[in-house]
């Protein structure tokens, strides 16, 4: 059963991401913060969740300064940012600043469902406009994005292509799941893809078979 942290000051909004939780995973366990102090004491009595979901706006800690502390002190903790700013360069800059994913707090139920599955799963999720935004001016992802991706993301990303999960790929390359995720997060944001199948398809198109 899976372990999930909740970090939000509402406690409105807690409760229906307790509820959403529940009926996806009946017997996952939940441990919430309402504050950054309770926060950072909650990643560091379980550390190894499975999955953190953290709003932008905490009560001692603002904006993304604990998404940043958090990948510091804990770099193997899954985090997915849920919040109520829509802003297409805050998803993205969640993205460039290591999170797995980015809900905005409108998103309904259903797609809420869907999303925390894939993320557990394997497959981050950010709305298509974290991964449209860009500088004014700035040229979309093409063939040539394949030569920013370290070598390790380019293992990942051809073994992902091959089909593996993300448990496969983690224990070929002799690394945890939780690094995995983040190399794969970090191809989406590079590639401009919204998932791993697009993420893929891209790759492939571009020439990834043809990449050693």
């Amino acid at each position: 059963m899976p372990t999930l942290l909740i970090a939000d000051d509402h406690p409105l909004f807690r409760d229906a991401l307790r509820t959403t939780v529940l009926r996806i995973w009946p017997q996952a366990r939940i441990h919430e913060a309402e504050s950054a102090e309770q926060l950072h004491a909650l990643a560091q009595a379980h550390g190894d969740a499975d999955l953190l979901l953290l709003d932008l706006r905490m009560p001692g800690q603002q904006g993304f300064e604990a998404l940043r502390q958090l990948r510091l002190r804990h770099p193997q903790l899954p985090v997915v940012v849920v919040s109520a700013d829509e802003d297409a360069q805050t998803m993205r800059c969640a993205m460039e600043q290591g999170a797995l994913g980015y809900l905005p707090k409108s998103t309904d139920a259903a797609t809420l469902a869907q999303a925390l599955q894939g993320i557990l799963d394997g497959e981050p999720w950010f709305p298509p406009d974290a991964l449209q935004a860009a500088a004014p001016g700035a040229a979309q992802p093409g063939p040539s994005a394949l030569a920013d991706l370290t070598p390790q993301q380019t293992k990942v990303l051809q073994m992902a292509a091959a089909g593996r999960l993300n448990k496969q790929i983690a224990h070929e390359l002799g690394t945890s799941e939780a690094t995995v995720k983040a190399h794969m997060s970090a191809i989406l944001r590079k590639l401009g893809a919204s998932n791993r199948t697009e993420a893929v398809t891209l790759a492939q198109r571009w020439g990834l078979s043809e990449r050693r």
